[in-house]
Protein backbone atom coordinates (compact mmCIF):
# COMPACT_ATOMS: atom_id res chain seq x y z
CA UNK A 1 0.00 0.00 0.00
CA UNK A 2 0.99 3.59 -0.66
CA UNK A 3 -0.79 7.05 -0.35
CA UNK A 4 -1.88 9.13 -2.86
CA UNK A 5 -3.08 12.50 -2.99
CA UNK A 6 -6.07 13.11 -4.88
CA UNK A 7 -7.67 16.22 -6.86
CA UNK A 8 -8.73 18.01 -3.48
CA UNK A 9 -5.08 19.35 -3.73
CA UNK A 10 -5.85 21.15 -6.82
CA UNK A 11 -5.93 24.99 -6.26
CA UNK A 12 -5.12 24.58 -2.43
CA UNK A 13 -1.61 22.91 -2.07
CA UNK A 14 -1.51 23.22 1.26
CA UNK A 15 2.15 21.88 2.22
CA UNK A 16 1.58 20.63 5.82
CA UNK A 17 2.02 17.14 4.35
CA UNK A 18 5.39 17.37 3.11
CA UNK A 19 6.22 18.79 6.35
CA UNK A 20 5.68 15.35 8.49
CA UNK A 21 7.17 13.10 5.48
CA UNK A 22 9.98 10.97 6.99
CA UNK A 23 11.06 10.35 3.38
CA UNK A 24 10.63 13.20 1.48
CA UNK A 25 8.29 11.48 -1.31
CA UNK A 26 5.94 14.90 -2.09
CA UNK A 27 6.36 16.36 -5.76
CA UNK A 28 5.33 19.61 -6.49
CA UNK A 29 2.98 20.55 -10.00
CA UNK A 30 1.74 24.32 -10.75
CA UNK A 31 -1.28 23.65 -8.72
CA UNK A 32 -1.22 20.19 -6.95
CA UNK A 33 0.96 17.98 -4.92
CA UNK A 34 1.74 14.28 -5.62
CA UNK A 35 3.40 11.04 -3.51
CA UNK A 36 6.01 9.27 -5.58
CA UNK A 37 4.92 4.93 -4.68
CA UNK A 38 8.12 3.63 -4.76
CA UNK A 39 9.48 6.46 -2.14
CA UNK A 40 6.13 6.59 0.31
CA UNK A 41 6.92 3.88 3.06
CA UNK A 42 3.34 3.41 3.85
CA UNK A 43 3.62 5.40 7.80
CA UNK A 44 0.21 7.18 6.80
CA UNK A 45 1.88 10.78 8.57
CA UNK A 46 0.66 13.09 5.97
CA UNK A 47 -3.33 11.96 5.28
CA UNK A 48 -4.09 13.47 8.67
CA UNK A 49 -1.99 16.30 8.05
CA UNK A 50 -4.02 17.54 5.56
CA UNK A 51 -6.30 19.98 5.47
CA UNK A 52 -7.74 19.58 2.43
CA UNK A 53 -8.33 16.03 2.78
CA UNK A 54 -6.67 15.33 -0.53
CA UNK A 55 -4.66 12.39 0.83
CA UNK A 56 -6.14 8.62 0.52
CA UNK A 57 -4.39 5.15 0.46
CA UNK A 58 -3.87 3.75 -2.47
CA UNK A 59 -6.68 0.89 -1.43
CA UNK A 60 -9.40 3.26 -1.00
CA UNK A 61 -11.71 3.38 -3.69
CA UNK A 62 -11.47 6.72 -4.47
CA UNK A 63 -7.89 6.63 -4.60
CA UNK A 64 -8.45 4.74 -8.03
CA UNK A 65 -7.89 6.93 -10.52
CA UNK A 66 -5.58 9.18 -8.57
CA UNK A 67 -2.72 5.79 -8.86
CA UNK A 68 -1.30 6.56 -12.01
CA UNK A 69 -1.00 10.50 -11.78
CA UNK A 70 0.77 10.28 -8.87
CA UNK A 71 3.16 7.93 -10.26
CA UNK A 72 3.70 9.78 -13.88
CA UNK A 73 3.60 13.12 -12.35
CA UNK A 74 6.48 12.65 -9.61
CA UNK A 75 9.02 11.44 -12.07
CA UNK A 76 8.53 14.97 -13.66
CA UNK A 77 7.87 17.21 -10.95
CA UNK A 78 10.18 18.81 -8.54
CA UNK A 79 10.73 16.92 -5.51
CA UNK A 80 9.55 18.81 -2.83
CA UNK A 81 11.16 18.68 1.02
CA UNK A 82 10.07 21.79 3.08
CA UNK A 83 6.53 23.11 3.71
CA UNK A 84 5.48 26.22 1.77
CA UNK A 85 2.82 29.43 2.51
CA UNK A 86 -0.06 27.97 -0.12
CA UNK A 87 -1.87 30.78 -2.14
CA UNK A 88 -3.88 33.61 -0.74
CA UNK A 89 -7.23 31.83 -2.16
CA UNK A 90 -6.47 28.33 -1.20
CA UNK A 91 -9.24 27.94 1.56
CA UNK A 92 -11.66 29.23 -1.03
CA UNK A 93 -11.00 26.12 -3.37
CA UNK A 94 -11.31 23.37 -0.76
CA UNK A 95 -14.64 21.34 -1.41
CA UNK A 96 -14.78 22.42 -5.25
CA UNK A 97 -15.76 19.80 -7.00
CA UNK A 98 -14.52 18.84 -10.09
CA UNK A 99 -11.55 20.47 -10.17
CA UNK A 100 -9.57 18.27 -12.23
CA UNK A 101 -11.08 19.05 -14.86
CA UNK A 102 -11.83 22.86 -13.99
CA UNK A 103 -7.91 23.71 -13.44
CA UNK A 104 -5.61 20.51 -13.58
CA UNK A 105 -2.16 21.59 -14.60
CA UNK A 106 0.45 19.34 -15.30
CA UNK A 107 3.11 21.71 -15.50
CA UNK A 108 6.03 21.87 -12.84
CA UNK A 109 5.76 23.78 -9.44
CA UNK A 110 8.57 26.41 -8.80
Amino acid sequence: MTYVVTEDCIKCKFTDCVEVCPVDCFYEGENMLVINPDECIDCGVCEPECPAEAILPDSDSGAEKWIDLNATQSNIWPNLTEKKEQSSDAEEYQGVENKFEKFYSDKPGE
